[in-house]
């Protein structure tokens, strides 16, 4: 049976491609939310991490209703470090609004998250958008978009996509490009969505359910209700549900439990309200659960339909978390503990899929947390800090697989990889037929054509394989890369400086490949360190700043062991930044010169990450960010490097 009245749709879309102000355009136009000047843009964004990075980062739920059919939406993240929020929130939708630049065209998180929506058979509209942009390439982007879907193996049916042209920051859309550059061009357009609502309504398939089959629904999403506890959202699979009901709840281990529901809410809007009742193809959060989880099932008790887990792609990246042990350590943090540090992370696996912690066992003091990429694990850290935690991180590393071939008969089950044509199943690393596998992402990278030959030089020395290179109307470069991650740590920074600031890069997991033998020296650096402990001065950082770039200022406290700046060349130098300029009793005009110091370089916590070496840590306060060596003593460092 279909639930004619109901669309659950899912936006998808790289970075930036205006899919959050898209949706504001929608809310705002069903009168979902008043649309007046003191109405924020991005109302979808409720962190502020995502208003400041301009990123989605969590997945959010919304609703509003069109004429008589009431649109359930849900806003996914573009970036792919958050794929594992890509994954499992797609369960909760019947077809995808697929956001694609005008001017961009398809860049890799749009065929990230493409691949996994059209890999659960959910149909697409593709909406152009920002097609007033100067430069906008329509028909180009059109015909891209169609070889993605080529290329992801769409079936015939997902094919035949219809096109929607959309400008959101203007709030209006098309079906076609001529109407609406028409209506864009005359300034006094009212805001007019309505031709994609049609479409969703057309296109997008109502939800087929089986409503005299037991309940049963897959918990997608948590959040949380100071009065009601943890609530479970997901989308209702089969048969109804009211509030009060005894139901089963279905580990992902395999343990049960019977409890009542005692809060049952569907969307209104943004809200979650109360209902008495929810049936198959309706999204609703659930409560009464205290240890409810993402991919648990809740069904019913005396006939139990268990539904299939969630499957999350594995992490790539790793970093040690640990409790900050510097001289300034416990000054500016609430929560500076083992304790505290442990409860923080375990709590960020209830919601955080795609995260793993190894270390939780009680006594340690450091913690390896594994994610999906550098901005995941940047982003858990900034969250941390802000809530005033105190901690210090390590570097970057991969994730290495040890692997072993296998021909196609044997190439069975969830953990075969596929890299260069070859099948591959997990082995040991004493495995006498072991292959050291790491993971390889697909770089983009689009740079004014005087700085193609740094790209080049740059990538081919990191291991990267280039797998087109064109060049766009604009004039710029367009290249695509093929490189092993280990390649890509602190690749953003010196491309940026390389290229002063005009590269747009952006990286996508790509597969599991054998170990490339990368020349490592290329993330290798020189950093400026104290050798002494206390307030650093203008006299001080003159001599410094011959050395290379600094990365404080003066009047600044340091301790011994920080890093103060980066060396010009590849080793470390210990100096003195507190020196200050000894006075005698003789003067003479002419004497003292005056200092001008070059602006030093702040240290964010981004940067700090992409710079970091083997040997340093980044110490994270919620009010500063520092790198500092292991090892603070100098004595000792020599020591160590001499065993």
């Amino acid at each position: 049976m279909k639930r004619d009245n109901i669309r659950n749709i899912a936006i998808i879309a790289h970075v930036d491609h205006g899919k959050t102000t898209m949706v504001d355009a929608m809310l705002k136009q069903t009168h979902t939310v008043k649309d007046s000047p003191e109405t924020k843009d991005l109302i979808m964004d409720s962190m502020d991490l995502e208003r400041e990075r301009g990123i989605t980062i969590k997945a959010k739920n919304a609703s509003l209703i069109y004429k008589d059919y009431k649109i359930n939406i849900v806003d996914t993240p573009g970036h792919a470090d958050f794929g594992g929020e890509v994954e499992r929130t797609l369960k909760m939708a019947d077809g995808v609004l697929l956001l694609v630049d005008a001017k961009e065209g398809p860049m890799p998180q749009t065929k990230f998250v493409l691949k996994k929506a059209l890999e659960l058979g959910l149909q697409a509209i593709v909406v152009i958008n920002k097609i007033d942009k100067p430069d906008a390439q329509i028909d180009h982007t059109v015909n891209h978009t169609f070889d993605l879907f080529v290329k992801l193996n769409a079936t015939h049916k997902q094919l035949d996509f219809p096109i929607i042209y959309s400008s959101g920051i203007r709030g209006l859309a098309s079906d076609s490009a001529e109407d609406l550059l028409t209506k864009i061009a005359d300034p006094n357009t009212p805001p007019d969505i309505s031709p994609l609502f049609e479409a969703i309504i057309k296109h997008i398939p109502a939800p087929n359910v089986e409503m005299d089959d037991v309940f049963a629904i897959q918990i997608l999403a948590l959040a949380y209700d100071n009065y009601k506890g943890r609530l479970g959202i997901g989308k209702v699979q089969s048969g109804s549900v009211k509030k009060g009901q005894n139901t089963l709840l279905i580990k992902a281990d395999g343990t049960k439990k019977t409890d009542k529901i005692s809060a049952l809410q569907m969307y209104e809007g943004l809200k979650q309200i109360d209902v008495e009742e929810a049936v198959a193809g309706d999204i609703v959060a659930i409560g009464g659960f205290d240890d409810i989880h993402i991919g648990d099932t809740l069904t019913d008790p005396i006939n139990p339909k268990i539904l299939p887990p969630v499957e999350i792609e594995p992490p790539t990246i790793k970093m040690t978390f640990g409790v900050n042990t510097s001289p300034f350590a416990g000054r500016e943090g609430k929560f500076v503990t083992s304790r505290q540090l442990r409860e923080r992370l375990i709590k960020e696996l209830e919601t955080n899929v795609a995260l793993k912690v190894d270390g939780l066992e009680q006594g340690s003091d450091s913690f390896l947390v594994s994610g999906r990429g550098e901005l995941h694990l940047a982003v858990l850290v900034e969250t941390m800090r802000r809530e005033g935690f105190e901690l210090q991180v390590s570097q970057p590393e991969v994730i290495y697989h040890y692997m072993k071939k296998v021909d196609v008969a044997e190439a069975t089950g969830l953990h075969t990889k596929q890299a260069d044509g070859l099948h591959y199943i997990p082995t040991d690393s004493n495995d006498k037929d072991a292959i050291k596998m790491e993971p390889y992402e697909i770089v983009t990278i689009d740079v004014p054509a005087e700085h193609q030959g740094v790209i080049i030089e740059e990538l081919g020395r990191r291991g990267g394989q280039m797998q087109h290179l064109d060049t766009n109307p604009s004039g710029d470069i367009h290249a695509e890369y093929l490189i092993p991650t280990r390649g890509l740590i602190g690749l953003k920074n010196l491309m940026m400086t390389r290229t002063r600031g005009t590269a747009v890069i952006n990286n996508i997991f790509d597969s599991y490949k054998p170990a490339h033998e990368i020349d490592t020296k290329a993330n290798e650096h020189g950093s400026l360190v104290s050798s002494e402990t206390g307030l650093s001065n203008s006299y001080g950082l003159n001599n410094a700043q011959e050395r290379g770039i600094l990365f404080i200022g003066p009047a600044v406290e340091i301790y011994e062991g920080m890093v103060v700046g980066r060396n010009a060349l590849d080793s470390d130098i210990e100096l003195n930044v507190c020196k200050t300029k000894k006075l005698t009793n003789i003067r003479s005009s002419g004497t003292d010169e005056a200092i001008i110091l070059t602006p030093h370089r702040p240290v964010e916590l981004d940067f700090a990450l992409e710079y970091v070496g083997a040997d340093e840590l980044v110490e994270v306060t919620p009010q500063s960010i520092r790198i500092r060596k292991k090892i603070l003593n100098a004595t000792e460092r020599k020591r160590s490097e001499r065993k």
